[in-house]
């Protein structure tokens, strides 16, 4: 795989200072043009042997571009902030915006590669983190990110002769160091892993590029021009689509603001997971009450001891307009302290959050190891209010429910503690509540003309909860329908849920 890497090719000084002028010049203009489009982010991953030149290249790009707009990261063994999230979270936190760049060094294949090569995981295990490392990039490639990968090579002589140059110059030696130098021992062991690592995660949206690293001249307008080619390519495609929807809006006649986000239909008799559910379960209030206390209780030491064991708990609920996801989180927040947890009510996405994946502001607001985050709507707004009212078009929803399941897999692979809720209420109770609502003062504010359009389209939600279930309910990540008719019950059956799962995860019998 590397024979191609390894031909010795130079460029002399003359040649480059012909070349790079222009090609800098290219790289600006592109970049002014990427930032204004704001259709993509870029994305250039810079790995390979050590005194490969990673470093040096990305130096290079932030002097031949604007550094403005440019995102730059370089990764360290995790600290211990990062180690309280699970692995993904600091890769995740520094993606850069549609219309910005970001160069990456040591990033997500590099401890992967390192514990293969050293031998402290087996090839089962290494396997499964590139199966990670492919659905990351997937995931943002499918939604739109450009993924450049650069594998910096140099044969075994020619890393010993970069090593002992960096060592004898003053101002690079103390970049050379005794790990360096037994990495370079082994070698034919960094060369069959690499070569395994790029045959299983080069792929069409996601390719590796094998540049010859030994002369930083060619390296650098190689690496210069690769850029220019993708930018260039991604700016045409990005006013070819401007053009393409302006002209198809301008074609098709103006329709009603409802069924201008027409999404999915379904019959209004299919039945569906949430219509096997018995919507007449009700407590009384002197059991509510009683049980309330113990539960909140309960959950009151609960909560202590995974603060003390250092685990996280995320919880999500979802349900109609209406359906008491409000007063079920406020009877879990009054069992715990405010210190331990936060709330997190999820709206409409800001600029900044639109400008990246949509997954993205979810990871950020992950809780660090021993405390709460519970959502209200959460990630699943993607497969429920965008499929139905047109926000994503049908391939990307689709392709949502494996995005979702990978992302709830790597938070319990970390140790958190998920539960995932809905909220279920029927459609006559839903009324009765906005009528309610709307005769209460300070209930009133609640009510909004999005709430009365969203029951025209109740059975396409009901549709879509019931192939969310279907998707995404699994065994490591169940999603937990609660019959909300009756909020004592629902409240109950809530806290019951949360105390049982707690006290299991933290190995606990009775509190």
């Amino acid at each position: 795989m590397f024979e191609t890497a390894e031909l010795g090719r130079i460029i002399s000084k003359q040649e480059y200072k012909l070349s790079a002028p222009p090609l800098r010049e290219e790289l600006l203009q592109l970049q002014e043009q990427l930032r204004q489009a704001a259709q993509t982010q870029v994305i250039l991953l810079f790995a390979g042997v050590d005194g490969g030149g990673k470093g040096e290249t990305i130096n290079i790009l932030n002097e031949w571009m604007d550094p403005r707009w440019l995102v730059t990261r370089a990764y360290a063994p995790p600290d211990e902030a990062e180690r309280q999230h699970p692995e993904y979270w600091r890769y995740w936190h520094d993606l850069p915006p549609r219309g910005r760049i970001g160069m990456f060094l040591s990033a997500w294949y590099s401890q992967p590669i390192l514990d293969f090569v050293y031998e402290r995981v087996g090839f089962h295990d290494f396997d499964a983190r590139l199966d990670r490392i492919l659905a990351f990039e997937s995931a943002l490639a499918d939604d739109g990110a450009t993924i450049m990968k650069f594998w910096m090579h140099l044969s075994r002589e020619a890393q010993e002769r970069r090593l002992r140059n960096l060592e004898q110059d003053p101002l690079t030696q103390a970049r050379v160091t005794e790990r360096d130098w037994e990495n370079w021992t082994r070698y034919d062991r960094f060369v069959e892993t690499a070569e395994h690592t790029i045959s299983r995660t080069h792929t069409g949206k996601t390719p590796w590029a094998i540049i010859e690293g030994e002369d930083a001249n060619y390296r650098s307008l190689t690496v210069g021009r690769m850029v220019r080619d993708e930018l260039q390519r991604r700016v045409t495609a990005a006013t070819s689509d401007v053009t393409a929807r302006s002209a198809t809006k301008a074609k098709k006649p103006r329709r009603s603001k409802v069924r201008d986000k027409s999404g999915p239909k379904t019959s209004r008799r299919a039945p569906t997971v949430l219509s096997t559910l018995d919507m007449s379960r009700t407590l009384s209030k002197q059991d509510y009450q009683a049980q309330l206390r113990e539960l909140q209780a309960r959950l009151h030491s609960l909560h202590l001891v995974a603060r003390k064991q250092g685990k996280a708990t995320v919880m999500l609920f979802e349900g109609p307009d209406a359906a008491g996801k409000g007063g079920a989180i406020r009877r879990i927040g009054a069992a715990m302290e405010a210190r331990n947890y936060q709330v997190h009510g999820v709206a409409k996405p800001t600029d900044e959050e639109v400008a990246q994946h949509y997954l993205w502001r979810f990871w950020r607001q992950l809780p660090r190891d021993g405390h709460m985050a519970i959502f209200d709507r959460s990630w699943y707004g993607r497969v429920l209010v965008e499929r139905v009212e047109g926000f994503a078009g049908e391939e990307e929803w689709r392709r949502a429910y494996a995005e979702i399941n990978d992302f709830e897999h790597q938070l319990i692979d970390h140790g958190v503690i998920l539960l995932k809720y809905w909220l279920h209420i029927t459609k006559d109770e839903q009324l009765k509540r906005f009528k309610l609502r709307e005769e209460t003062p300070h209930k009133r504010w609640k009510m909004t003309d999005e709430d009365w359009r969203n029951r025209e389209r109740w059975e396409d939600y009901e549709l879509a909860v019931h192939d969310m279930v279907q998707y995404t309910s699994t065994h490591r990540a169940p999603w937990t329908l609660v019959e909300g008719n009756d909020k004592r019950y629902a409240r109950i059956k809530v806290l019951q849920t949360l105390t049982d799962k707690l006290a299991a995860a933290l190995d606990i019998e009775a509190v």
